[in-house]
């Protein structure tokens, strides 16, 4: 099956993958081949791909995905690869989000502080996981 990410800017991933799992608004969607028509928002979190044996982590702040003919494709507000994340500014961007939700006035700022605490949780649990994955590679 082939998978499609996109952003406004650029094309995040094009490829031939195995699966896909997505952070759908009402739970993880796993995709396989031959997987029925579908049409789901995203919210933010870890896109995981699957081609082969080779896993590919990517954080994603939202969005939709559609499943038609064996094309899967990811129109995201914003994805950034483990391996393009910078780990220390994702978590100064967390602690800034942080305390943004526990200082916000109203609630459009809670709201959107909410968004930004989110979105910076995926790209810090991302990030990470392709920080854990390389040292586990490296022990075998």
């Amino acid at each position: 099956m082939r998978l499609e990410i996109v952003t406004a800017e650029k094309i995040i991933y094009s490829d031939e993958v195995s699966s896909v799992v997505a952070p759908g608004t009402a739970g993880q969607l796993g995709i396989l081949p031959n997987h029925a028509p579908l049409l789901t928002s995203l919210k933010p979190g870890e896109l995981r791909i699957l081609k082969e044996d080779k896993e590919v982590n990517i954080a994603v702040s939202g969005g939709f995905l559609e499943v038609l003919q064996n094309v899967v494709t990811v129109l995201a507000d914003t994805a950034e690869r483990a391996e393009d994340i910078d780990v220390e500014r994702a978590q100064d961007a967390l602690k800034r989000a942080q305390d943004k939700v526990n200082s916000s006035d109203s609630d459009l700022d809670l709201e959107r502080a909410i968004q930004s605490l989110k979105r910076s949780q995926a790209r810090v649990y991302v990030s990470k996981r392709k920080r854990s994955s390389a040292s586990r590679t490296k022990v075998k």
